[in-house]
């Protein structure tokens, strides 16, 4: 009797332990955005991209550049994207689109992958519309 009242409770406590695992990954939303990694064409220093956003999305573009070198960045868009140059390993922008306009340059302060995040803000970003939007980056 022992042997099956432990049985029983171990398949309860299996239960139990899937469905809140099951519950807690339907709550949690994704986080997958999408990300590029730009390289610049032979003899070139700069690249166009065009794409979109829709609600929460953000799209990264990675850039390896030197310590020094000066990033441009600009954004043309009709609607409420942004973007943010981040330095390698850090989330602190170094521009911020929203607070100093879509036409930015930075002197970069040291060697490594930068990230430009593009995202929207607003109602476009609380409405969940797409925004297309084009960015070009230049690294001199």
């Amino acid at each position: 009797m022992r042997n099956f009242a432990l049985a029983a409770t171990h398949k309860m406590l299996a239960a139990l332990v899937i469905t809140a695992s099951l519950t807690m990954a339907s709550a949690t939303p994704s986080l997958a955005q999408a990300h590029t990694v730009v390289h610049f064409s032979p003899g070139n220093d700069n690249s166009f991209m065009s794409s979109s956003l829709t609600g929460d999305q953000y799209h990264d573009y990675i850039l390896n550049a030197r310590r020094g070198q000066t990033m441009t960045v600009s954004l043309i868009t009709d609607g409420t994207v942004y973007f943010n140059i981040l330095p390698p390993g850090s989330s602190r922008a170094l521009y911020n689109s929203s607070v100093s306009g879509n036409d930015g340059t930075v002197t970069l302060p040291r060697s490594g992958d930068y990230t430009v995040r593009v995202y929207l803000m607003g109602n476009d970003r609380d409405s969940n519309r797409t925004v297309p939007f084009e960015l070009s980056v230049a690294i001199l």
